[in-house]
Formats: C-alpha cells, structure tokens, sequence
C-alpha cells in the first residue's frame, strides 16, 4: 500500500481511541467506587479514579495518534 491511507486505517485508529478514552475512564471510576465502597470514603477516590482515569486516557490516544502519525512517514 505504500504510505496510503485506507478507510480501514481511519476506523482503526478511531475505534483505538475511542476504547482508550472509554475504557480507561471507566476503569478508573470502577476501581475508586470499590475503594470507597472498602473505605466508606464516598465520592473522594471516585472523583480520584475519574481524573487518572481520563488522565490515562488521554495520555493513551496522544501515543496511539503519534504512532499512527509516525507510520505515515
């Protein structure tokens, strides 16, 4: 294929970077409502999960972008 871009390398990056952001962001919220359901601390280590959560995230998809980006060279 030689560099060029195909419809099926679009879904695959976009789907990519949809479970990163999904994905991640609910595992984060899951495993702090399970340390606040052990630790009778409510909302604190939800929100906490919530936030590394998006912050893994986010952090995935600009590595799973750089290295789609970087194959195109």
């Amino acid at each position: 294929m030689g560099g060029k871009q195909t419809p099926f390398k679009a879904i695959a990056l976009t789907s990519g970077i949809v479970s990163q952001l999904s994905g991640s962001t609910l595992i984060g919220i899951f495993l702090g409502r399970w340390i606040d359901q052990r630790f009778s601390t409510s909302p604190l280590f939800l929100i906490i999960g919530l936030f590394i959560g998006l912050a893994a995230g986010v952090y995935g998809t600009i590595y799973l972008v750089n290295k789609y980006i970087g194959e195109e060279d």
